[in-house]
């Protein structure tokens, strides 16, 4: 009975509390017993649990009883970051109701408000929970008349919890029942639901999780998934309760897990409707869009004979992230490696971790780009991802670039030192607006490539942790973009190329060759560093030669047997110059993402 069904998710900014919280939730439901207890039980990762984040969506069924009635809560567990918004509004679609977690001591943040939006859009019901008052420095008071001016919410009967100790949860737990709404069928007589993630298991191939909306699903049906038009036969169905475990039916309302033996992980896409193939439904759920990558970098291994090894934990770890795509990439300095797509840059960052860790390979990382979109003088569109590919420049008829709307909220204090690094970074100011009278929102349309860098730890310095930010991708618009090319004794290296503003090129090739000279190794030869676009070099730096001390065995005698030695060594240095490779380090390739300013 689907009158006895709840379905909600937590929305949190980073570090509120949100996995302590569900948590706590799971022990009082009696979910997990005192044995099973551990910190962050829904987060599976190591990755999750060390950076206090959740990275995959998870969805467990609390059993709980209240007023003499059995009640089914289904927890969806959702990703907090800006680089995992779609995951997040499909999760929030698969809910009919939201707790807004908002952290005593902080208060409402950028990440908080997007996805109170975006939950708002989706006509969920949202009871507002202030954690953490057990703090000395909550401020319960403050918190609440920010939700209240800042988002617009009622929060006179806002929830004060301690997701540490336990207090106040209890009274969450009704709250869910009497507030949110059960789940409700949208078209009778039909079958569907909603995938909100996916993941490979080895036995049974591709399993869904999956919201059912409307209809039920057995064991032995055929399905079809709407958007990739593939028909597949049920073989498992299972649920989290929280450990897994098997059923034979999932019915309206109900949160599962699906298993239909599907191969790659690349046929199903989160936000896609599974229906059944006999009878399919005539239309499919609202809100499915393409997973786009934002960020793009090269990974290579350091010793390049553990290619192979690289290659098969790309495979696998593609197989439980389908937002993650690799193609194979060879560059003439780091030699055989892959062009990678992100998300973002959490999701780049999350990635080379895991594949260091969990598969112990050595890698290096080119400056990460995003993805420009050229346009030809013969009016073809490409979308060049690797700087190495952009065509000569008498090819190009104008070069666009992806543009974000970046919200950013500050206290008022730092709102000069903020200003100044969105105008810095080609920023253009849309909206600065008072929210509470020490709390500012600031608006601006920015260039992408401009935030994925080192954007959000500048802010965090400027000022000093307290601002938030989020964005959302806009459109692509034309800019003033030239490549910016780094040689190494007349040599180009392809690896170090980036795409750079043509005002800044200057700027970031005079930055970029002096932080070169700091991190390439001296040689017995001097070695050049040069920025360039095309064949004009814009700087250089040299990293001048060791200098071996030939005329040590000389104790007096005539100039001219001192000269012939130096003279001999002239030579062989010249022919060492011809003949030497100068080796890169990985620092080398981290320099790019911090060549700001000249030093």
């Amino acid at each position: 009975m689907t009158k006895n069904i709840r379905n909600f998710c937590i929305i949190a900014h980073i570090d509120h509390g949100k996995s302590t919280l569900a948590d706590r939730l799971l022990e009082l439901t009696g979910a997990i017993s005192e044995r099973e207890k551990r910190d962050q039980f829904l987060d599976d990762m190591e990755l999750e649990k060390e950076r206090g984040i959740t990275i995959k969506a998870r969805a467990v069924t609390l059993p709980y009883s209240y007023n003499g009635d059995k009640y089914e809560l289904n927890l969806i567990d959702t990703p907090g970051h800006v680089d995992f918004a779609y995951e997040v509004s499909r999760a929030l679609s698969a809910c009919e109701g939201a707790l807004l977690v908002v952290d005593a001591t902080q208060g409402v943040e950028a990440q908080t408000l997007a996805n109170v939006y975006m939950a708002l859009d989706h006509n969920l019901e949202i009871i507002p929970v202030i954690n953490k008052i057990d703090l000395a420095s909550a401020e319960i008071d403050r918190v609440k008349k920010e939700i209240e001016e800042i988002i617009g919410l009622d929060a006179s009967d806002a929830l004060l919890v301690s997701a540490k100790t336990g207090q106040g949860v209890p009274d969450l737990l009704t709250a869910i029942v009497e507030r949110f709404p059960p789940p409700q069928e949208r078209l009778p007589g039909e079958t569907r639901a909603l995938i909100f993630d996916s993941w490979f298991d080895p036995y049974l191939g591709v399993r869904l999780l999956v919201r059912v909306f409307d209809g039920a699903f057995t064991v032995g049906d055929h399905i079809f998934l709407m958007h990739e038009e593939k028909e597949y036969e049920l073989i498992d169905i299972s649920r989290e309760v929280p450990s897994l475990t098997k059923v034979s039916t999932l019915a309206t309302g109900q949160v599962g897990i699906l298993a239909a033996g599907i191969k790659n992980i690349k046929d199903v896409r989160i936000g896609d409707t599974v229906t059944l193939a006999a009878r399919r439904a005539p239309e499919p759920l609202a809100g499915f869009k393409r997973m786009k990558q934002m960020v793009f970098c090269g990974i290579f291994p350091v010793e390049s004979a553990r290619y192979e090894e690289l290659k098969t934990a790309m495979e696998k770890l593609a197989l439980n992230d389908s937002s993650f795509s690799y193609e194979p990439e060879n560059s003439t300095a780091l030699g055989f490696g892959f062009r990678c797509g992100f998300l973002g840059m959490l999701h780049l960052d999350i990635v080379r971790e895991r594949l260091e860790r969990e598969f112990d390979l050595d890698l290096i990382t080119t400056a990460p780009s995003v993805s420009y979109k050229v346009i030809t003088v013969k009016g073809e569109e490409l979308y060049i991802q690797n700087p190495d590919r952009l065509p000569p420049p008498q090819h190009i008829e104008r070069i666009e670039e992806p543009f974000v709307k970046l919200d950013i909220h500050t206290p008022s204090a730092y709102i000069g030192a903020l200003v100044k690094l969105c105008q810095d970074r080609r920023g253009r100011q849309l909206d600065l607006r008072y929210l509470t009278p020490d709390r500012v929102m600031i608006e601006y349309e920015m260039p992408l490539s401009e935030i994925i860098y080192d954007f959000h730890d500048k802010m965090k310095s400027l000022s000093r942790g307290f601002a938030s930010m989020d964005y959302e991708f806009r459109e692509y618009l034309p800019s003033d973009l030239v490549k910016l090319d780094i040689l190494i004794n007349g040599e180009p290296v392809d690896a170090l190329s980036v795409i750079v503003f043509k005002e800044a090129a200057y700027r970031v090739g005079r930055a970029l060759t002096q932080k070169m000279r700091k991190v390439i190794p001296r040689q017995m030869y001097e070695v050049a560093i040069q920025a360039a676009i095309g064949s004009r070099v814009i700087a250089r730096e040299t990293v001048k030669a060791f200098r071996k001390d030939v005329l040590a065995k000389c104790y007096g005698g005539d100039v001219t047997r001192k000269r012939k030695l130096l003279e001999k060594q002239k030579e062989g240095k010249k022919r060492m110059k011809q003949l030497g490779m100068v080796e890169i380090p990985q620092e080398a390739f981290l320099a790019v993402l911090g060549a700001e300013e000249p030093e």
